[in-house]
């Protein structure tokens, strides 16, 4: 055995007891798993046996065995049942990751680089070895203390914030990741909000019904995901259909006002899809029924408004002399949703055509602005989706 192999295994016991304070004190969720003497003297002996380990493969450039694996796992798996979250496993990888590569660093000498080659091509690959066993324990672990409707939460969380354990998760709970999604977002008005025990049973029933990503981010915006296929045909059946039948059984479940906003991704990279569909969904109008997910090309408008508050203050000024008159925000959504075409609009309405005439007539006397002109287009629509968005 080498010379850094032995001053590594001179410095187990000292090391491991230091990793462990260092656990205790960046990662709280540790204190779960130290809690009396005794679950402090197993984890302390958990991390000599590992560091151990790896000293003794590392030496002789062997891979770890089925057993170390299964231990690995059963940690993992004693972990979960105790109560550490996902986040905190990450943290208790990363810290270990990161100790280890420090303490082979601090032994290491100037005649030591032999030696250290050899640890480096040895804990590359083991160490995602031994990863992805400490996660399938801790994750079989989970299938025994949490509902479906929290795995994928995990899930659903880990791809939108692009995390590498979303195959694993995937895994856990039947389904597989696929290379790309539409992130779909469906925003409620604050008030009335489900509560939480509603908002867990409008998951387990979407759930049962699509078996796709799917959670509430916050008590006033569920995300859904929705698979995409590469070279996949046009019609019936592809992404966006399969998108507003997801947002038709989500809508059905809240049976209220939501607004919904969508957009597309790679796996790896859905962070920037998810947020890109969350401004989408707070500047599309919340509407009663809602079917259609807006995208960037529906509310472009709206978006870049939200960033000139003077602007906004000024649709908004609109939006309220609109308010005096008669239906006139719905009147007009209606209008400019049917082209501008008055007999559609007022069929949408139900009222006759020359109702709807006088009411566009009073929005004209109300703002200053015809809403059939040109400038109308351009300014009463963006202010009465505004005015929708606000609720």
């Amino acid at each position: 055995m080498g010379n850094l192999f032995t001053k590594l295994l001179d410095r187990l016991d000292s090391n491991a007891r230091h990793a462990t304070e260092v656990y205790r004190r960046e990662v709280p969720e540790y204190r779960l798993l130290s809690r009396d003497p005794r679950s402090r003297r197993e984890a302390l002996e958990f991390s000599v046996w590992l560091r151990r380990r790896t000293v003794e493969l590392a030496s002789a450039e062997e891979p770890l065995g089925a057993d170390d694996l299964a231990l690995l796992a059963s940690v993992g798996e004693q972990r979960a049942g105790q109560g550490l979250s996902l986040p905190g496993h990450r943290q208790l990888v990363v810290a270990h990751t990161r100790l280890t590569l420090h303490e082979v660093n601090e032994s290491t000498g100037p005649d030591d680089g032999d030696d250290l080659m050899r640890v480096m091509r040895w804990f590359g690959p083991q160490a995602t070895r031994a990863g992805e066993a400490h996660l399938s324990g801790f994750l079989a672990g989970q299938r025994r203390r949490m509902s479906l409707v929290g795995r994928v939460r995990q899930l659903t969380e880990a791809l939108l914030a692009d995390d590498p354990a979303a195959p694993a998760l995937a895994s856990a709970v039947g389904m597989r990741v696929h290379p790309r999604y539409r992130v779909t977002v469906v925003r409620v008005p604050d008030r009335p909000r489900p509560t939480t025990a509603r908002r867990e049973e409008i998951t387990e029933t979407l759930l049962r019904r699509r078996q796709l990503p799917i959670t509430w981010h916050e008590p006033g915006e569920l995300v859904a995901l929705t698979p995409e296929y590469a070279d996949e045909p046009t019609g019936a059946g592809t992404a966006p259909d399969r998108a507003s039948a997801v947002v038709r059984d989500i809508t059905e479940a809240l049976s209220g006002s939501c607004a919904i906003g969508t957009s597309a991704g790679a796996t790896g990279a859905l962070a920037e899809a998810f947020a890109r569909a969350r401004r989408i969904s707070r500047v599309a109008p919340l509407r009663s029924g809602q079917r259609h997910p807006h995208t960037m090309d529906d509310v472009f408008v709206e978006l870049g408004v939200t960033r000139l508050p003077e602007v906004d203050d000024w649709l908004r000024d609109l939006a309220e002399h609109l308010s005096r008159g008669p239906d006139l925000i719905t009147t007009l959504e209606m209008y400019y949703r049917h082209d501008m075409d008055r007999t559609r609009t007022a069929a949408a309405l139900s009222v006759h055509s020359r109702t709807l005439d006088y009411r566009i007539q009073r929005a004209h006397e109300l703002t200053g602005i015809h809403p059939g002109s040109t400038q109308g287009v351009r300014v009463l629509s963006v202010a009465v989706t505004r005015s929708l968005a606000r609720g």
